[in-house]
């Protein structure tokens, strides 16, 4: 058969079954995942398999097994496309599903190329890459927010130079993407897409600065696949600003003090600066420096320079808005990060610290960052045979293990969270990187033991990385074949657009019963306000007033100055909860007149059930 022929065929009758299947009535999902595996099976037997029976690679098992990863990734990719243009954008079904297999030939194509070809590592580096931007890129506007990004985004319909719990970049950052591309999850996001751009660019040239670079296109990769990277570069949390600052610090401070270039400084100032205005946490990188400065010689001579200390005065001043408002607010925010954190009880977490590093770049990167900054000598770089220099070696080295030393040390008698230690890994993507390129710059035998076990798990690590989070971000938009919803909401983000629906719904019962709009009250610190007013605005439905538990006495971070409680005297409420507990109890009635019965509902999306609600209204609140 026409090779020409044979290529058209499956796409065509991919187009052709799924039409036909929305058609007769079956869901779009369904009529996707079936379209689907109809053309890969033609495009198996026209095109695949002959090739494999002249190479005579019928019984190759990997061969299979890498064809079946190809055809999984295509297929998340596609349901992204599919997802967007139909969910969000609002296309035709029949219209969507030309672009949908568009994109999945983007993938399958060089993909079984790649497959039945002689494979190359940097090759796969290139694909990689451009299949975590493109995953990154189709579902960000698709997937529904998290709370805390509803939470951010409330940040910013409230502009200030602070808040109580974070400075004001992500804020900033949301309010400029909103005000571009609208109130849609898409605006909300591409600030994150930017941040891991500006993170990959500082990675790769840090990298080039070290190791070469062959050893900068791995640590490339690892900027876009590793877990917190690929996460941070999507959701957008104050995580997502500080790490594009931290990579961006880390390569001016590596400039100025092991390149000896003094205009480096203010760079890493201005750098520095604007970290702080994303996330205290950067402000780990002032021992780094300092310990940099004491214990190599060479750099010693930058305690007699004006330049360093021109850059803390940099620094200070682009973070001064911050300092300015805290000053205003009773130091509240600096508070709540260092006084607040430190008077809980003492618990013993350094368990959770290990296990969240697991977590956030993989085993496979905990043991090449382990096994890498244990080395007494720079390891040798990529393909152009250089070496870091003992300096730059010994500064990427403080720069890992001192935040990551006062992480562990906080630890022994604090709690931690999952995501504190993201930013700081910024500095171990160098060095998970040569782990990558030794064994291509030195041969094969040269590695031996835990080494050699690193670098022939990397591949495996991160194309089992793109399944989870194609398979993740399927789920999420269009649901997957027998995987039901959990009913935590709250982490699984599926079923809000549908709750701020019907709690318009209830809202505008009650307005029609009392002649008023109620307060809708999520009886949370902050999930449930935060994901009803992001979505009754993304819906541009009539804005209710939302406000938090701190109605009550509970804890409401930001909602406590946003919706003071005396405002709300006289006004009818319309309490929401997951848990019917919430919604009860003395507490709740002494502060209004009286209370209406507690209702359940539920919540459903395309059919499949997502959880169970409660809500009842209560009758002039009063807050005293």
């Amino acid at each position: 058969m026409n090779r020409y022929i044979a290529t058209a065929i499956a796409p065509l009758a991919d187009v052709v079954i799924f039409d036909l299947s929305i058609f007769a009535g079956v869901t779009l999902r369904s009529s996707h995942m079936a379209a689907f595996a109809a053309a890969i099976a033609l495009n198996y037997l026209l095109k695949v398999r002959p090739a494999m029976v002249a190479g005579r690679r019928t019984r190759d098992l990997r061969l299979h097994v890498n064809l079946a990863i190809v055809s999984l990734l295509a297929l998340f990719l596609r349901g992204g496309v599919l997802g967007l243009l139909t969910l969000h954008w609002g296309w035709p079904p029949q219209i969507s599903i030309v672009f949908a297999v568009a994109a999945g030939l983007a993938v399958t194509m060089p993909g079984i190329s790649y497959a039945l070809g002689a494979p190359s590592g940097r090759t796969l580096a290139v694909y990689l890459i451009a299949y975590a931007f493109a995953l990154r890129l189709v579902y960000l506007g698709s997937a529904e927010l998290l709370p805390e990004e509803a939470y951010y985004w409330n940040y910013s319909r409230h502009l200030d130079f602070g808040y109580l719990d974070h400075p004001p970049m992500v804020a900033w950052l949301i309010r400029l993407g909103t005000s571009l591309f609208g109130y849609s999850e898409f605006g909300v996001r591409i600030g994150a897409l930017c941040c891991a751009a500006v993170t990959a660019f500082f990675t790769y040239r840090l990298t080039v600065n070290l190791f070469g670079r062959a050893g900068a296109l791995a640590a490339l990769l690892l900027a876009q696949c590793l877990p917190f990277f690929f996460l941070s570069g999507m959701l957008l949390t104050p995580d997502s600003p500080l790490t594009a600052a931290w990579a961006a610090t880390l390569y001016f401070l590596e400039r100025a003090l092991v390149a000896d270039q003094p205009a480096a400084w203010w760079r890493a100032g201005l750098s520095a600066g604007i970290g702080l205005l994303s996330k205290y946490t950067l402000a780990l990188l002032i021992p780094v420096t300092l310990a940099c400065m004491m214990v190599d010689p060479e750099t010693r001579r930058w305690w007699r320079r004006w330049q360093p200390y021109a850059a803390v005065a940099l620094a200070i001043a682009v973070f001064s808005p911050v300092l300015w408002w805290n000053a205003q607010h009773d130091w509240a925010s600096f508070a709540f990060q260092t006084s607040r954190r430190l008077a809980d009880p003492p618990r013993f977490t350094l368990h959770r610290l290990i296990l969240s590093a697991l977590v956030l770049i993989t085993p496979t990167g905990v043991a090449a960052v382990a096994v890498a900054v244990a080395r007494r000598q720079p390891p040798p770089a990529g393909d152009d045979s250089r070496s870091a220099t003992v300096r730059g070696w010994s500064f990427i080295r403080l720069a890992i293990v001192i935040p990551l030393t006062v992480f562990a040390l906080f630890s022994l008698r604090h709690e931690v969270k999952l995501d504190w230690t993201g930013a700081t890994w910024t500095a171990a993507l160098p060095v998970m990187a040569t782990g990558m390129t030794f064994g291509m710059a030195a041969g094969q035998g040269a590695l031996s033991g835990l080494r050699a076990w690193i670098q022939a798990a990397w591949t495996p690590t991160l194309l089992a990385l793109m399944l989870i989070y194609g398979a993740g971000l399927h789920y999420l938009v269009l649901g997957l074949p027998g995987a039901g919803y959990g009913r935590h909401i709250e982490l699984v983000p599926v079923g809000w657009r549908e709750f701020s629906r019907q709690i318009s719904e209830l809202a505008q019962a009650i307005r029609r019963d009392t002649g008023a709009d109620p307060t809708v009250v999520g009886m949370d610190r902050y999930v449930v306000a935060s994901e009803l007013t992001f979505y009754q605005a993304a819906r541009q439905a009539p804005i209710l007033q939302i406000s938090s538990q701190h109605l009550f006495g509970g804890l409401g971070l930001m909602y406590e100055r946003w919706m003071p409680a005396d405002l709300q005297e006289g006004r009818t409420l319309l309490l929401v909860a997951f848990d019917s507990k919430d919604i009860d109890g003395t507490n709740i009635a002494s502060h209004v007149e009286r209370l209406g019965p507690v209702h359940e509902a539920t919540l459903t999306r395309d059919g499949d059930f997502v959880r169970h609600y409660y809500y009842r209204v209560g009758y002039r609140y009063s807050a005293r």
